[in-house]
């Protein structure tokens, strides 16, 4: 398995680790309250992060464990790369659009800082699936 391919799934189970964690303790605060009235900032930085610890730790214990392919990148790789970016920051722009139309109706700052942090996830997510699938069966350069 190429590091790419390791470095694609690091991400992609961090990051929903990492927002299902976020989802859990946001919901368990929410009993007897409002949901946009949960105290969410600092759960959500601490949740951001440890997810990016854990993203930095995995990639050095990975590069440790395969030394021998820890530079090395072939043509598939730069091929591959840009693609699955550019399919994943799709959701950036959608949930930053969505954003901005919640900021503009003036709605409540959880809900916009929700479907930011979401937007990050998404992005995460399908730009991994994206990479991994490219990865597992062919990607097709048009």
């Amino acid at each position: 398995m190429a590091l790419e391919e390791k470095s694609a799934w690091i991400a992609a189970l961090v990051s929903a680790s990492a927002y299902a964690a976020y989802f859990i303790i946001i919901l368990g605060r929410a009993e007897d309250t409002d949901l946009a009235e949960v105290l969410y900032v600092s759960t959500l930085l601490w949740i951001i992060g440890a997810s990016i610890v854990a993203l930095i730790v995995a990639h050095i214990v990975v590069s440790i464990a395969s030394p021998k392919d820890a530079d090395k990148k072939d043509q598939r790789d730069k091929e591959i790369r840009p693609y699955s970016d550019y399919i994943g920051q799709i959701f950036i722009g959608i949930c930053g659009v969505a954003a901005l139309g919640m900021a503009m109706a003036e709605l409540n700052h959880f809900w916009i800082a929700n479907v930011i942090y979401l937007g990050f996830v998404l992005s995460t997510l399908v730009g991994s699936t994206t990479k991994i699938a490219a990865y597992r069966w062919g990607f097709q350069r048009w």
